[in-house]
């Protein structure tokens, strides 16, 4: 089975290493359930057009979205660190390619992409990975991965076996940080209050680290703590079982 890496622009080109930690992860995942699956990395992807879509320039998100079906159409499966960008192609390209050219092979697409954790429980069904990470944590339900994507539990299945770490619940972990893209841009103050307020409930659990699925969220987050210099950090999931990995 050929799965195909979907390394997200944002994640490309500010937070690489998360892509690198996904990939060293799917690969003992990957042994562990003997399931051989082969991982490839399409270098030729680029964009999905969530950005694009969500401004209104909608021509041009439906000509990064032609090009990623493209690029993605040959794999088995497709996976990626980002809920908000899988749902993307999940949720809205059926609008911008309904009876189109391109329909046929978009529902196909839409059936075999997954978000990262929901790949390793419910595809690879690995949820031990053996790993241990001495911290206290708390997760940042962030919105398109519950609200679009339909994420659950996964990621706190994922971080109950992780041997040292407590997984603490903070208030509201359900409420947006305040990133939304460019709302952060257009609605600054109200944006900035919102991630004071998601930092504080994190740090009143006691936490070191916010954990979550969506990098962009991470990186508002933690522009907040390093500019008010909190102890606490942010961390994406699949960072956090890629350091604590055996043999980490």
């Amino acid at each position: 089975m050929n799965t195909g890496l979907f390394i997200p622009c944002f994640i490309d080109q500010l937070t690489p290493d998360t892509g690198f930690s996904m990939i060293r992860v799917l690969r003992h995942a990957g042994q562990l359930s003997r399931s051989r699956m082969q991982f490839h990395y399409n270098p030729a992807q680029t964009c999905c057009g969530q950005v694009a879509f969500n401004t209104g320039f909608w021509d041009e998100a439906k000509h990064l979205g032609e090009k990623f079906i493209g690029d993605f159409m040959e794999y088995d499966y497709v996976v990626g660190p980002s809920a908000s960008c899988v749902s993307m192609v999940k949720n809205y390209y059926p609008q911008m390619f309904y009876n189109s050219a391109w329909h046929n092979e978009n529902n196909q697409l839409g059936k075999k992409i997954h978000e990262f954790t929901d790949f390793l429980i419910h595809v690879l069904g690995v949820e031990k990975l053996g790993s241990e990470f001495d911290a206290r944590v708390v997760v940042h339900d962030a919105c398109p991965a519950l609200r679009e994507y339909g994420l659950t539990d996964e990621p706190r299945r994922l971080l109950g076996h992780v041997r040292g770490l407590e997984v603490a619940e903070m208030k509201d972990s359900d409420v947006c940080c305040g990133f939304g893209g460019t709302f952060s841009v257009k609605h600054e103050a109200i944006s900035t209050a919102m991630a004071e307020q998601k930092v504080r409930h994190a740090m009143e659990t006691g936490a070191q680290y916010i954990v979550s699925t969506e990098s962009s969220c991470l990186m508002h987050l933690q522009t907040y703590i390093d500019k008010q210099k909190l102890q606490i950090r942010t961390i994406h999931i699949a960072d956090l079982l890629a350091r604590s990995l055996p043999g980490s």
